[in-house]
């Protein structure tokens, strides 16, 4: 398997955001630490974009620092793998133990601004995620729980339904939106 270095230099991106975010996430990829929080400006996170067998339902949880329904995902923490950072993080936020890539190959490519907040009674100052995106999938019918310290609900809904219930104008337009478009590519076999 080839490194997420080299993985995303050979990523060929959907977008300008894409593309601008990807020269970005190469050159930060020669800072000592990002895969590690303890970076505290940028650090490495996967996330992902889970969908059911049909393709026609996507997994959100309800993220309680950002008070909206968002998809899965979460840091790094040292992990190269991005794929199994992104697969281990769907685990532990919706309970589903199922979950299975529908690619190796990086999905979405996305820096992601995080404001200030405090978690576990610690303030952690604005910073980014250099985030990779990857298409999962799960049984919809699976049973879900919550995991309290992140989320309060975790939740299927209609490809549409997930951008709507996102009260982050930015991630609607910009990320759930396109990742939207791509699904649908993918779906009809068009997807590149």
């Amino acid at each position: 398997m080839n490194t997420i270095k080299e993985q995303i230099r050979a990523y060929r991106a959907w977008n300008a955001q894409e593309e601008a975010d990807r020269e970005e996430l190469l050159r930060a990829l020669h800072q000592d630490h990002i895969f590690l929080r303890e970076n505290r400006a940028a650090h490495m996170t996967a996330s992902a974009w889970v969908v059911n067998p049909a393709g026609d339902r996507v997994l959100m949880a309800y993220h309680n620092i950002y008070d909206s329904w968002s998809w899965l995902g979460g840091h790094a923490d040292g992990e190269k793998d991005l794929l199994s950072v992104a697969v281990r993080e769907v685990r532990e936020e919706s309970g589903i133990r199922a979950v299975t890539p529908l690619s190796e190959e990086i999905f979405s490519l996305e820096i992601l601004t995080v404001d200030g907040h405090e978690k576990n009674g610690v303030y952690v100052p604005s910073h980014l995620h250099l985030n990779v995106t990857y298409l999962l999938e799960a049984d919809d019918q699976a049973a879900l729980s919550v995991k309290p310290d992140e989320n309060s609900g975790v939740a299927w809904f209609t490809p549409d339904g997930a951008v709507e219930a996102s009260t982050e104008p930015w991630f609607q337009e910009r990320i759930y939106k396109k990742l939207n478009q791509k699904l649908k590519q993918w779906k009809q076999g068009s997807f590149k």
